[in-house]
């Protein structure tokens, strides 16, 4: 089943259960005490967590797609990785999903994969451990077609070991999986944004918008499933501190249910493999149901001039 199966369906099978073994992982470094902090730059940490999550899922997925790019935040590795960390089974329920036919013939040469192994690193030092995320991305052409965002630390306040954790997945044509997706209440306007990367840019978008209520937590990943699950309207940062590995998959599984992710000058971020990684025009996201083009329509002039 798993071979006759279409590209998108495998890919997406596949990252599921690779997600959730870096998750594993992530939990394994904490656990064991000595996270390994490295830091790439001003306020951008890399930890053991990081690199090992990211060995896993690149390994795993290039073993059963080595013609397909994978990019990865933490870059290329030559690092032996332990037998036990390569997976290559798939989840069997998203390989049996209908497959329109637009999406039955998609090719290896033209999928990228982008991958944040471990998104949040700052909060995870933290301990902040429920804006963690694992997010693997599938780019055909220059779009974002699916997603994975696996939270590893899900319910960890009530749950143990393995217990917790869950994987979030979404395909657009397709569907969504592992959540329940809510609209976010009507009345307000609840607005997500950087916890730790703000400017007086960001900020004067916020306040143009007026937002009833404003949620600063950390990563990409995080924010948006607080935009799926209903918590929050929209998730703005006038910044161009995210990556394409930060937004493919969550952009792929917020679209699958019918929101909207753009820069903020309303364009949909390219994914093909000669992309930027940058996306320096920042980012605009409205849950389903939400008007993306009042988000627009109501940002400064002069903030999108900052982000050209």
């Amino acid at each position: 089943m798993a071979q006759s199966a279409p590209l998108i369906l495998r890919l997406v099978a596949s990252s599921v259960t690779a997600a959730n073994r870096a998750g594993k992982i992530i939990r394994d470094v904490m656990s064991q005490g000595d996270l390994g902090i490295v830091e790439k730059g001003k306020n951008d940490l890399q930890t053991e967590a990081d690199r090992s999550a990211q060995r896993c899922i690149v390994t795993s997925l290039s073993r059963q797609f080595p013609s397909v790019t994978i990019i990865g935040e933490e870059g290329p590795s030559n690092c032996e990785v332990p037998s036990d960390w390569v997976v290559t089974d798939s989840d069997p329920q998203i390989l049996q999903l209908a497959c329109p036919e637009h999406l039955q013939n998609i090719q290896d040469h033209e999928v990228v994969i982008w991958v944040d192994p471990l998104d949040g690193t700052s909060e995870y030092t933290q301990g902040l451990l429920d804006h963690v995320t694992v997010l693997i991305g599938i780019a055909v052409g220059d779009r974002a077609v699916g997603g994975v965002i696996h939270q590893p630390y899900y319910n960890y306040q009530s749950a143990s070991g393995d217990d917790m954790g869950r994987t979030l997945w979404g395909i657009k044509g397709i569907g969504t999986g592992g959540f329940e997706a809510k609209l976010p209440p009507e009345g307000r306007r609840i607005i997500t944004t950087t916890r730790s990367h703000s400017n007086a840019v960001v900020q004067a978008a916020l306040d143009a918008l007026q937002p009833d209520e404003i949620l600063r937590v950390g990563g990409a990943g995080h924010k948006v499933m607080l935009l799926i699950e209903g918590r929050a309207h929209a998730y703005v940062f006038a910044s161009a501190g995210c990556k394409r590995w930060d937004t493919c998959a969550p952009e792929a599984i917020l679209v699958a249910m019918g929101g909207h992710l753009t820069d903020m000058h309303g364009v949909s971020y390219c994914y093909n493999k000669d992309t930027p990684h940058q996306n320096i025009g920042g980012v605009l996201a409205t849950a389903k149901g939400e008007d993306h083009g009042w988000y627009l329509k109501n940002l400064p002039d002069s903030v999108r001039q900052t982000l050209l």
